[in-house]
Order: C-alpha cells, then sequence, then structure tokens
C-alpha cells in the first residue's frame, strides 16, 4: 500500500503526514492488511467539536490488527485539529469558513479551502468507500443517522445506499449535498456516507462503541473484515427538510428529534431580545425529527431543525 508517497507493508500500521499546502500536516493512520482487498478511508473531526467519532478512530487506530484484514484501512481521527484544540464549532477558527462547505479545495485559498484541498488529493485517490464521521456539536441534539448520496451516477448512489444498510444507525437519510468532504467524493465517482451520532458537544464510551461498530460494519461490508453483517433495522427518509435562521434572535424549539410531526405544526420559532416575534417553523409534511438546535442564541442562516418522512 502507497499512501501519500509512504510505503506501508501488508501486516503494518504506520502513522502518515498528509501534507497541507502552508500549513502543518494533518497526521492519518494506515493498516495495511495482510491480504490483497478494498480501501475503507474514514474521517473525522471535520467539525471540531464532534468528539464521537473522533475518540472512536483513536480507539481503532489501537485495536484493528492490521494482520487480520483482507485489504486497507486509512483513519483521520483529525481533519480540522484547530478547531478542537479551541473549541471552535463548526469552523475552521484561523478563517471562520465551515470546512463541510469548502469542497472543492484551493492550495491557495485560505486554511479551509487548503485544508480540503489535501484532503482531497490525498484521501479520494486512495478510497473505494469514505465514510466522514460527525456529531451534534454543543449548539446541536440528534438522533443517529447516515446520510447517503442523491447527487452522484447511479451506480456511485447505489453503492453508497448499499454501504449505509450495513451500518447500526435508526435513520438512513437521502441527500442531494455536494460541496462537504463526503459529497465532493461522491461527485468524483467515490462512494461515500456521512454519518451522525453524538450530540450537545459531550461524548460517551457507549457512543464511542457504537460507532466503532460502525466502521466496523463497514470494513466488513467490503470484505476487509470476515463475517457479514445481520440485516439492519432502519428507516429510509426519501425527503428531508432543513430550517434555517433568517436572522439573528432567541430561538425557542417546540419539537424534540424522534418526534412525529404534522403538517402545519409550529416545530420552533425566533424572538427578538424585546421579545418579538421573528420566525415561526412549521412542518412542511408529516414527519419525524432528525435533529434541532439547543442553542438559545443564533445567527442569520444558522441550522434550526431538521426532518422528514419516510
Amino acid at each position: 500500500m502507497i499512501f501519500c508517497e509512504t510505503t506501508i507493508l501488508p501486516g503494518e500500521r504506520r502513522n502518515v503526514q498528509i501534507p497541507v499546502p502552508d500549513a502543518p500536516p494533518l497526521e492519518a493512520v494506515c493498516l495495511c492488511g495482510a491480504d490483497l482487498g478494498r480501501t475503507l478511508v474514514v474521517t473525522a473531526g471535520v467539525h471540531g467539536c464532534e468528539y464521537v467519532g473522533i475518540q472512536a478512530l483513536r480507539r481503532l487506530a489501537r485495536e484493528l490488527d492490521p494482520a487480520a484484514l483482507t485489504g486497507n484501512v486509512i483513519l483521520l481521527p483529525l481533519a480540522n485539529p484547530t478547531a478542537f484544540y479551541a473549541g471552535a464549532k463548526q469552523v475552521v477558527p484561523e478563517d471562520g469558513v465551515n470546512l463541510n462547505r469548502a469542497f472543492p479545495g484551493d492550495r491557495k485559498g485560505s486554511l479551509s479551502a487548503r485544508l480540503a484541498f489535501a484532503l482531497e488529493e490525498a484521501l479520494y485517490p486512495a478510497a473505494d468507500l469514505l465514510a466522514d464521521l460527525h456529531g451534534g456539536d454543543c449548539s446541536e441534539a440528534l438522533q443517529p443517522l447516515v446520510f447517503f448520496p442523491t447527487a452522484g451516477e447511479e451506480a456511485v448512489n447505489r453503492a453508497s445506499q448499499a454501504a449505509a444498510k450495513a451500518l447500526t444507525v435508526p435513520y438512513r437519510v437521502r441527500s442531494a449535498a455536494r460541496n462537504g468532504l463526503y459529497s465532493w467524493a461522491v461527485q468524483k465517482r467515490i462512494p461515500a456516507l456521512l454519518i451522525e451520532r453524538g450530540e450537545k458537544g459531550l461524548w460517551s464510551e457507549q457512543e464511542v462503541d457504537a460507532c466503532c461498530e460502525d466502521v466496523r460494519s463497514l470494513m466488513r461490508h467490503l470484505n476487509i473484515l470476515p463475517g457479514g453483517n445481520p440485516p439492519r433495522d432502519q428507516t429510509e427518509i426519501v425527503e428531508a427538510f432543513y430550517a434555517e435562521a433568517e436572522s439573528e434572535g432567541f430561538w425557542y424549539p417546540a419539537a424534540g428529534f424522534s418526534q412525529q410531526v404534522r403538517k402545519g405544526e409550529l416545530l420552533g420559532h425566533l424572538e427578538t431580545l424585546s421579545g418579538s416575534r421573528l420566525q415561526e417553523v412549521r412542518a412542511e409534511c408529516d414527519g419525524i425529527v432528525l435533529y434541532y438546535t439547543v442553542a438559545l442564541g443564533v445567527r442569520a442562516g444558522d441550522p434550526l431543525i431538521a426532518y422528514g418522512h419516510p
């Protein structure tokens, strides 16, 4: 296996640096299987305060035995390290840009654009399947779920959906996104997923266990690990709706995650400092709440609530 011009021998585990133009490198852990097979790439820490996936990849980097693998696994626990260490939610602190909105990257752009460029250059050519691990940061409550693409070529969409079905999350959500780490990979014909687990800027060993099982499920799906996966109990969300704040204000949610809502039902409202109502969010369909913002204060454009229907 060759990754970032580094040769990893069969049965070997090695830390490999991913070069970032005019910035410190990122550190990946590469596990080269004893036998030839496909390659799974798993990333975390695109958003620095989404901890479950970060801790899961750190654990898997220690626990997985490359000699027992058929194929390869590349783990990148911290795609946005300065955000993690600074506790900066959702953005790269140096430029204030959401890294998951910075694709395609630019080697001459601001740091978020250069990180996106580095991730594309290193990870995409290596991946038979890419999974990007996310979770609710300090302002988000959510149910575990996986987004799979509908905006790629049909074969890529189908391969991504088949991988999503291997996971232990209760919801599988169709997504037409194009400009994130996983969704831009899809535009480059790489099957990819975005997995959400964890909420409110917290993590627990139970959630990390579940996240590790999801990664192992993808490894079994690709036959990197033997044994296959049992049928999973998932609900596919065929259409999702995402409400954003129209201005800054005070947000008061009226529905919790996994709650069934009816078309026209009030899901929350936004107020001014003086108490005037700025915005009401009402359900556009019958559906299920997937995640919502628990922050009292929000800015214009901030996500408020997401819901969808099977």
